[in-house]
Order: C-alpha cells, then structure tokens, then sequence
C-alpha cells in the first residue's frame, strides 16, 4: 500500500476507504492503535496481515503479552465496509488518535494508516529532510 489520501469523518464517525486501497484492503479489515515516530495514529491491517500478527502474538510467552501487545487486540476493531465502501471508526480509537474530522489516509507498505490532519502534518515536517530519508533508506537495506 502506498500514497496519501485526504478523508473527512462523515456524522456517523464513517470513512470512505481509497479507491486505490480497497482492494488491498479486501472485504474485511482490522483497524487498531498506532504509533509512528512518537505520533499517535491507527494502522490498518488487511486480513493477512492481522492473522500473521495474531499468530506472532500467540507464539509470546504470557511475561512478553502482558508487556503492551495486547493493547493493539483489546482496542482493535475488525471492519466490514459497505457498498460505498464506508467503516466506523470507534470513539476510543478516535480519541487516541485525536482524530476528530478531517483526516490522512497513509499507504505504509503492508498496511495503512489513518492520521489527524494536524497531527501527520506535524510528522511530516519532523521527518521530511533529506538525512531523515537516507537513514530511512539506509534501515531497509537501501
């Protein structure tokens, strides 16, 4: 997944997902917590995708569950758009992202992430730098 896709909340705490997402994304979704650079967000994990983090998750032992990854499952939420391709997003999720209305859409490789305005825009000049790009580059082999 890749890009970013400006998207506004509709009265109903609804998202339309990208055109160009939703077929990665498939029929059914999860959508929970997320974190990039010490900005808070919600990630976006197609099917797969969350069956593989479920099983990484299981394969813990109980001492390293207890250490935080269970918050990604107790928050999440498993999403099963509409015709329009609609989901809701949950108060709780919203609030730690601080998302009220206008949001970002952001491809991030095997996943999405969904983004207050505000806040992405903040991440974005942090990160936006040529030595941040090579380090980031650098860290994927590149």
């Amino acid at each position: 997944m890749i890009g970013k896709y400006p998207a506004k909340l509709d009265d109903k705490n609804r998202l339309f997902a990208p055109a160009k997402l939703r077929e990665e994304l498939g029929e059914a979704f999860f959508v929970t917590l997320g974190s990039t650079g010490g900005h808070r967000c919600l990630t976006i994990y197609p099917a797969a995708a969350w069956q593989r983090l479920t099983e990484n998750y299981n394969a813990l032992p109980q001492s390293q569950r207890a250490k935080g990854p269970n918050m990604l499952f107790n928050n999440a939420i498993e999403c099963n758009p509409d015709k329009q391709f609609r989901f809701s997003l949950t108060q709780n999720l919203m609030n730690y992202a601080g998302i009220e209305r206008d949001v970002v859409i952001v491809g991030c490789a095997g996943q999405a992430e969904i983004w207050d305005v505000a806040e992405y825009e903040a991440y974005e000049a942090e990160n936006m730098s040529p030595e941040k790009l090579l380090a980031a580059l650098e860290a994927i082999g590149l």
